[in-house]
């Protein structure tokens, strides 16, 4: 094995256009994998796009007509490692599922479906971004000024679906080096929304939908961005009551404490009846000052926060380049281009982005078919492909939190060691906590880095989100740890990275959304937006995810452990992806604006008597053939304004009836809906989109359910939050600790034995 590349040796066979598919088969490329894109001789529809120069770099591109060379894709595919298949390829290249698994048993399928593995959600089934948010929530769960849907400027939950889905793959992968065997994986469009509107689709059962007509600063009130007196945009990141409290006592606000509405409980704030005169209370502050002089008072009290930027400039930032986030190459088509880098970084294995984007058929007489390797007759059973795997999780808020949950998806054991007094988060992120153990260990006490130790050397790997240079101060990094496991694993994420100006500082979602210029970008000439979901703190979710199944996968293959790291800097880098890079001639980035409803009249959002409804087609439909289906739209005012006309023609249809008529055209469209709606879909609810669950308190919660699906190795069940050190006498015990050795660490201090916590939600925070 190379000692610079994770994955020599692997090979991977993609078979995906759009977003999700190509961000896995990136992924592996960087890694050192070999991957061969399979394109038609029409080639990849994004050619000559932003997208094709930063998801494509670094592959082999391979031309084969579905008919003619059938028999050679269908050798390459069986002698490869892992085949990754878009929500269209398997007709577009006449492939059947079942013969490949059953000719290629040491092959890993990666099947990406739109929408679900049993529905493709609207006509065509092709890979869309615009489409997946309307039907699974995402556009009417953003706030906003009227309450209707929101488009998503950016792509962000298909960038998410496909880190997501190299996670499930890649962990298959792990698995498959002891059992030898491979297996398929689904992780369908559904499954994206899940992993990226993970809180709000976490609702008590039966609830209504919440009203989203809040406006675009979203429904915190110290969580939020405000505007200064000189007109320029920055972020306060004041969440919890500890950083509540200072901010408004540091701007001369304890009145807002003080007030009977609020009576000093910092959590009424964001109650419908005082959101907004809390809101206003402290805008009307805030636009007294400068920006420089609130961000300096602000950073003083150890809060995250941050000036607002444009997402051009980002990529330039020089944080992101300290990061290894700025990556220039030469693209053979696009020429010299600046593109985001790769997201993690590991010190023993580190990525490397060897080429630009090949053209087309580059390769085709350099790739060559692999003999593919036999696998045991009788194939092995596992609750996930993790299971075995021991983590210690130290992470608090959201990120770290969550990667442990997505972790315990996989099957693995993730113990989530918290503070003294437990996660401060722990209740409002109740959804961010399922699936994980719990022990409370004091690292301040004179036993607490000891006990530490000894529970990581039970463990395979060691996640924390603190700050650089914290876990040395307490005794627990990553040479530390290897010292009593030399083949150890540590994950670190930190708000800026490791080196950098600003590497020291704290760092949120919220305030990354903002540097980095999502929110601007959002709002186009109007008011910066808010995004609901904490896209930059899933993201790092899930990138710790891939940290540690990537980790595990050099060590079973090397026998080598590492140190790995990332942050949100990279995160929120990431996502934007393409949105970022620039070469000579590309195209201007798009722009939002208040309310924000599409990119045109064939790809919006559409009022009808019920709701709202979805449409996106490249090739607008015939206006004769438009009035064939009964929806007359007035030709002249469509000439004049395509969008006007189409919503007054629109308007009085029902949505079910227009989205039908549509479909009947060949026009994709789909109902946008609430989250009730979508927990009540039947074939959502077949594929455990879902589980409702019993609650401490009447009536019980819904939270999501399966999050992706392994046809040999499936864990199941839904997943319950542990009480804050519920787990610490029983983990102990597992990590060698005699019945005298516990009682003594018990009596010092260092930990703590806590009990079960009750299953019910808290009021959300965005």
């Amino acid at each position: 094995m190379s000692t610079t590349d994770a994955f020599d040796g692997l090979q991977v066979i993609e078979l995906a256009t759009g977003i999700a598919g190509p961000v896995v088969g990136m992924l592996m490329a960087d890694l050192g994998a070999e991957v061969v894109k399979v394109e038609l001789p029409i080639g990849d529809p994004d050619r000559g796009t932003p997208n094709f120069v930063t998801f494509h770099r670094g592959k082999r591109s391979v031309v084969m007509d579905p008919n003619a060379d059938h028999d050679r894709l269908l050798e390459l595919i069986v002698g490869a490692d892992l085949l990754i298949v878009g929500a269209t390829a398997w007709a577009e290249y006449g492939l059947d599922r079942e013969d490949i698994l059953r000719v290629a048993p040491r092959l890993v399928v990666l099947d990406l479906p739109s929408y679900t593995a049993a529905a493709p959600g609207w006509h065509g089934g092709a890979e869309s971004n615009g489409l997946l948010v309307a039907l699974g929530s995402i556009g009417w769960r953003q706030s906003s000024h009227d309450g209707g849907p929101i488009e998503q400027l950016y792509s962000h939950p298909l960038y998410i679906y496909g880190l997501w889905a190299a996670v499930c793959a890649i962990a298959a992968l792990y698995e498959r080096e002891s059992s030898g065997s491979g297996q398929l994986v689904t992780v369908t469009g559904a499954n994206g929304v899940m992993v990226t509107a993970v809180n709000g689709l976490t609702v008590p059962a039966d609830s209504p939908d919440p009203n989203t007509a809040v406006g675009s600063s979203g429904r915190h009130p110290t969580y939020t961005r405000y505007q200064a007196s000189d007109g320029l945009w920055f972020g306060s990141g004041a969440l919890g009551r500890k950083f509540e409290v200072a901010l408004l006592k540091a701007i001369g606000l304890t009145s807002v404490l003080e007030d009977p509405r609020i009576d000093g409980r910092t959590e009424r704030m964001m109650l419908p009846d005082n959101f907004d005169w809390v809101r206003q209370t402290i805008a009307d502050v805030f636009v007294t000052e400068p920006r420089d002089h609130w961000l300096e008072l602000i950073e003083s009290l150890g809060i995250p926060c941050g000036p607002f930027g444009e997402p051009e400039d980002w990529i330039d930032h020089p944080q992101v380049d300290a990061i290894g986030m700025r990556i220039e190459i030469d693209d053979p088509e696009m020429g010299p281009a600046v593109i985001p880098g790769f997201p993690i970084r590991l010190t023993a294995t580190p990525a490397r982005i060897k080429a630009g984007a090949p053209k087309l058929g580059e390769y085709n007489a350099a790739v060559s078919p692999r003999a593919p390797q036999a696998a045991p007759v009788l194939t092995k059973l596992a609750s996930g492909p993790l299971n075995g795997v021991r983590i210690l999780n130290s992470g608090t808020f959201v990120a770290g939190p969550f990667s442990g949950m997505l972790l315990s998806e996989l099957g693995a054991d993730v113990v989530k060691v918290e503070p003294l007094g437990g996660d401060p988060f722990r209740q409002s992120g109740f959804t961010f906590n399922r699936g994980m153990r719990s022990a409370v260990v004091d690292l301040t006490k004179p036993d607490g880095p000891s006990t530490f130790l000894r529970m990581a050397a039970a463990s395979d790997v060691v996640i924390d989100s603190l700050r650089p240079g914290v876990t040395t101060k307490l005794g627990i990094d990553h040479e530390r740890l290897s010292s009593v496991r030399s083949d150890i694993i540590t994950v670190s994420l930190s708000g800026y990275g490791e080196v950098g100006a600003l590497s020291p500082l704290p760092g949120v979602d919220m305030i990354l959304q903002g540097m980095a210029g999502l929110m601007t970008a959002q709002g186009g000439d109007d008011e910066p937006v808010t995004n609901t979901i904490a896209v930059v703190d899933v993201a790092g979710a899930v990138l710790i995810a891939l940290s540690v199944v990537t980790g595990l996968l050099v060590r079973a293959r090397s026998g080598r452990g590492q140190r790995i790291t990332t942050s949100l800097a990279a995160s929120v880098t990431f996502i934007q992806g393409s949105e970022l890079t620039k070469y000579e001639g590309r195209p201007a980035g798009r722009r939002g604006s208040q309310d924000f409803r599409g990119f045109g009249p064939w790809d919006r959002y559409y009022q009808v008597a019920d709701g709202w409804i979805r449409v996106q087609t490249n090739n607008e439909p015939d206006l004769i053939a438009l009035a064939g289906t009964g929806i007359k739209v007035d030709p002249l005012q469509y000439t004049e304004d395509p969008e006007a006309a189409l919503q007054s023609a629109f308007s009085e249809l029902q949505g079910h009836e227009l989205v039908a008529l549509l479909s009947d055209l060949g026009v994709p469209a789909v109902r946008a809906r609430r989250v009730s709606e979508v927990h009540r879909d039947p074939s959502l609810m077949a594929e455990e989109f879902i589980h409702v669950r019993g609650s401490s308190n009447d009536g019980g919660y819904v939270a999501t359910g399966r999050h992706a699906s392994f046809s040999r190795t499936q864990r199941s069940g839904p997943m319950d939050v542990s009480g804050a050190g519920e787990h610490t006498t029983a983990v102990l015990a597992e990590s060698g600790l005699t019945a005298e050795e516990i009682d003594e660490v018990v009596a010092s201090g260092a930990v703590i034995v806590g009990v079960p916590t009750p299953q019910q939600l808290a009021a959300s925070y965005r």
